[in-house]
C-alpha cells in the first residue's frame, strides 16, 4: 500500500475578498417605495386572478343550471363547449390587458415617486 501525501489547504488570501456591500436601510423611502410598489403589484394580480375564476365558475355554474343552454347550437356545435372552450380566451386576453395597463401605471407612479 502507497503511503496517502498530506493533505494541504488552499485558502485565498485575506485581502482578495471584495468588500462587502452595505444594504440599504430599512426604514429609507425607496425602501417605503419599492415595498409599496411591490404590495400593489400583487394586490393587482391577485384581482385579476380572482375575477377570472369567479367568470369561470360563474360560466360552469351557468351551463349546469341553465338546462336549456344544452340545447343551443352554434354551426352544431353546442353552446356550452363554445363558452367554456373558445369563449374564455377573449376573457384571458382582455384580463391581460387591463392587467397590463394597470401595473404600468402602478410602475410608472413608482418612478415619479422614485425620482427615476
Amino acid at each position: 500500500m502507497e503511503a496517502r501525501p498530506e493533505r494541504v489547504r488552499v485558502t485565498a488570501p485575506r485581502d482578495a475578498a471584495p468588500p462587502p456591500i452595505s444594504p440599504v436601510p430599512a426604514g429609507t423611502p425607496e425602501d417605503f417605495y419599492v415595498r409599496s410598489l411591490v404590495r400593489s403589484q400583487l394586490r393587482l394580480a391577485l384581482s385579476v386572478a380572482v375575477g377570472f375564476v369567479v367568470v369561470l365558475v360563474l360560466l360552469a355554474v351557468m351551463v349546469t343550471f341553465w338546462p336549456q343552454i344544452h340545447d343551443m347550437r352554434v354551426a352544431t356545435i353546442p353552446l356550452p363547449w363554445l363558452l367554456l372552450g373558445v369563449g374564455v380566451y377573449p376573457l384571458i386576453w382582455v384580463g391581460a390587458a387591463l392587467y397590463n395597463r394597470a401595473s404600468e401605471r402602478n410602475e410608472q407612479r413608482y418612478r415619479d415617486l422614485a425620482g427615476r
